[in-house]
């Protein structure tokens, strides 16, 4: 099945559960930004949890659906309509052969995911279907969508979610991020500390314009390093807190580089990306100390939730 883009909105691209196993070759892991969002709406049309599924940025695309199939829309709030019908979040949805899917501006939050059930299929690079912008590889020739691309789908293996019905106040996080207050971050202790002690902490951040799917760039009080000395290259990865020059911190994401000379002076815990991935600019943020034992306990809390949620819907399934 092909379904044709009409345009592209903002920043569209391909990604599943990430790329891994290759960052000591230099390879990043790219893969959705928001890994909850993207996993639910996949298991909302009974896919794979990590299968290929469009991630939208800010402004969605227009699709053109050459045969009937189901979707799912999770992660941020947009607006969505479907031959002028209204096409509700955080549950499947029938799209009809012939139709179009116009996917507007994202009310709340940056990013969301359109999950089709079967999967986007792609080739895979290096065991991933995800869209490596920086290295040019991956998804849709290593690139966001433009109009007049043709996505290929999996053969439907959705069509069993026809009664499905989930209850969105279950699956949707968003009640619990307050987009109108700085969302709260927790982070472990980094290689490096910064001047004044707890200047990392007392600051409340704002996401500036230059963000990507690399990182969060952070305007704010200007940090300095307690050791100014020049370093080395050092591993960093998704979640780690640099300090370049400037002082003004950035928090890697998805796309981060595998290695960088500046101080790094936290981590951000994995249960607690997802909320950077819906950080628009000019949002703000305050990031919370944490320790190890918190951080371990977020991620089962985070894994249980999503076991649950693949439990409930696969007993809906069968008894569909």
């Amino acid at each position: 099945m092909t379904i044709r883009v009409l345009t592209p909105g903002a920043l569209s691209t391909v990604q599943d559960g990430g790329r891994e196993g290759y960052r000591h070759l230099g390879v990043g892991g790219t893969g959705a930004l928001d890994a909850y969002s993207h996993e639910v709406a996949n298991l909302l049309v009974g896919n794979r949890r990590d299968a290929a599924a469009l991630e939208i940025t800010l402004t969605g695309p227009r699709l053109r659906f050459e045969r009937a199939v189901r979707i799912a829309l999770c992660g941020a709030d947009i607006d969505a309509h479907c031959d002028g019908r209204a096409i509700p979040a955080w549950r499947p949805a029938s799209i009809q052969a012939g139709a179009t899917l116009a996917l507007g501006a994202c009310r709340r939050g940056a990013r969301a995911y359109l999950a089709i059930a079967g999967g986007i299929d792609v080739p895979t690079v290096l065991g991933s279907s995800s869209t490596d912008l920086r290295g040019g590889f991956g998804g849709i020739e290593g690139r966001a969508l433009v109009a007049g691309d043709a996505l290929q789908v999996v053969s439907d293996g959705g069509s069993a979610v026809e009664a499905l019905q989930v209850a969105r106040w279950w699956i949707d996080p968003s009640p619990d991020i307050a987009f109108d207050t700085p969302t709260i971050v927790r982070v472990l202790p980094g290689s490096d500390t910064v001047a004044p002690a707890g200047a990392l902490f007392d600051e409340q951040w704002r996401v500036a314009a230059a963000s990507d799917r690399q990182g969060l760039r952070l305007e704010g009080e200007m940090l300095r390093p307690v050791d100014p000395r020049e370093r080395i290259s050092e591993p960093v990865a998704p979640g780690t807190l640099q300090l370049p020059p400037d002082g003004q911190p950035i928090v890697l994401l998805a796309d981060a580089q595998t290695h960088g000379g500046y101080p790094r002076i936290g981590h951000v815990i994995r249960a607690d990306r997802p909320r950077l991935a819906q950080l628009r600019p000019g949002d703000r943020l305050r990031f919370q100390p944490c320790d190890r034992a918190q951080a371990l306990d977020a991620w089962r809390d985070r894994c249980h939730r999503l076991a649950r949620i693949e439990l409930a819907i696969s007993a809906r399934l069968q008894a569909a």
